[in-house]
């Protein structure tokens, strides 16, 4: 198991993408929980007794609801965005990366647009990401952020058995995305950190590597396939985004 600080050198490539869940991957918070804690710590706590019965993002889309009629403000929820925890760190690595070229950037996250794109612009990352895929949501004319599902639920649903959420199955979404930008990158890189994030890792190759958060849930789930073998990307560990901005500048 090696670390971003004794990582071994990755070998040039012509062509790279990199792949970024968002929440405790990119961003050091979860977004859909930050926002609650922020400005209603009531309905945070609903949200958490409510997590084992409602499906994620209905639940999300519920309580966004609730703060709108508690009159939470669209320029509330825009500012707590703004002041969630994102370290300097990843801006300086992800941002040195891009300018280098050859790596195309993908955020494969089950937030949604509005959380992710406005908390990018507060850190000058607007045009950070070729493509994101996520919830989609928008405002209303009265201030509500109404969020849905990327999948319907009324139609039909991914076939992912390997733990992927309801409502998005990352594996069929990298796939995808890889389909629609062909030919095949030389390198893909994950960074990840949850158990939504072990069905993508385990459809990368040989060559590829995982930047995987360590104590999470992604980390659990990878630590016995690669002591058994059973894991064919390289995996590089971090706690701090200090070691990611390492782990990207040699990349």
């Amino acid at each position: 198991m090696s670390t971003a600080q004794d990582a071994k050198p990755f070998p040039p490539v012509e062509r790279q993408l990199i792949v970024f869940d968002f929440d405790w991957s990119l961003a050091d918070q979860d977004s859909d929980r930050w926002v609650l804690e922020v400005l209603a710590p009531k309905l945070r706590k609903k949200m958490k007794d409510l997590k084992k019965d409602v499906q994620w993002t209905d639940l999300v889309a519920m309580t966004l609801k609730d703060l709108h009629e508690l009159g939470g403000t669209r320029e509330q929820i825009e500012e707590a965005l703004r002041i969630m925890p994102f370290h300097p760190a990843m801006v300086r690595g992800v941002s040195a990366l891009k300018s280098r070229g050859k790596t195309s950037f993908f955020c494969l996250s089950n937030a949604n647009i509005i959380y992710i794109t406005t908390i990018l612009k507060s850190k000058g990352l607007d045009n950070l990401f070729d493509e994101i895929v996520t919830n989609p949501a928008e405002w209303d004319e009265s201030g509500l952020l109404k969020l849905r599902r990327r999948i319907d639920p009324s139609g039909p649903q991914h076939k992912c058995k390997v733990g992927c959420s309801p409502n998005m199955c990352k594996g069929d979404e990298l796939e995808a995305f890889l389909e629609r930008h062909r030919p095949d990158f030389d390198r893909v890189i994950y960074v990840g950190d949850g158990s939504n994030d072990f069905c993508p890792v385990l459809r990368l190759r040989k060559q590829d590597v995982v930047f995987c958060r360590r104590y999470r849930g992604l980390h659990n789930l990878i630590e016995p396939y690669e002591k058994e073998g059973r894991l064919q990307p390289r995996v590089e560990y971090w706690t701090g985004a200090w070691e990611v901005e390492a782990l990207l500048d040699q990349l």
